[in-house]
């Protein structure tokens, strides 16, 4: 499986921020939306990305409050990235490595989406009960070898 194919289930619902934004206001639209994170986007380029992890690391170091500071003193400013083509496997490995929990994906310095660890996990699971339905239809309808004899209750 790949990126491309996540994507393309997922939908393509994209949130960004620029970076010279209030973290506030950033902080207010994921929260509204619902999101874990946002991509940061200046002059049309991937700049970073902005995750509940920075924003908790803003947190800790200034009393629990954001202020008037701005994304860019926050964000991720060079995120782990993968392509349209980059298999699942590739992509667990990379966001393990990393502790990344969000993933844009680029195809020639354009952004594409962005995949998270949820959407990674729920690929696998659905991959996994999709050949669990054809393994057990499979068995199901195995052919019974009409040369081997019937068992049958003997009396013993």
């Amino acid at each position: 499986m790949k990126v491309s194919d996540i994507l393309r289930l997922k939908g393509n619902t994209l949130y960004t921020v620029t970076p010279d934004e209030r973290l506030a206001q950033a902080v207010q639209t994921m929260a509204e939306k619902d999101i874990g994170s946002l991509v940061v986007m200046e002059y049309g380029e991937l700049v970073g990305m902005l995750t509940f992890r920075e924003i908790n690391q803003v947190l800790a170091k200034n009393g629990g409050s954001v202020g008037t500071l701005l994304v860019r003193t926050a964000m991720d400013d060079a995120p782990v990235t993968c392509t349209l083509e980059t298999d699942m496997d590739e992509v667990r490995r990379m966001m393990l490595g990393c502790h990344a929990r969000y993933m844009p994906v680029m195809e020639n310095r354009m952004l594409m989406g962005v995949v998270s660890f949820y959407d990674v996990a729920k690929a696998v699971v659905d991959s996994q009960n999709f050949e669990n339905k054809l393994l057990k239809a499979y068995i199901r309808d195995w052919p019974q070898d009409e040369a081997a004899p019937q068992q049958q209750g003997q009396p013993g």
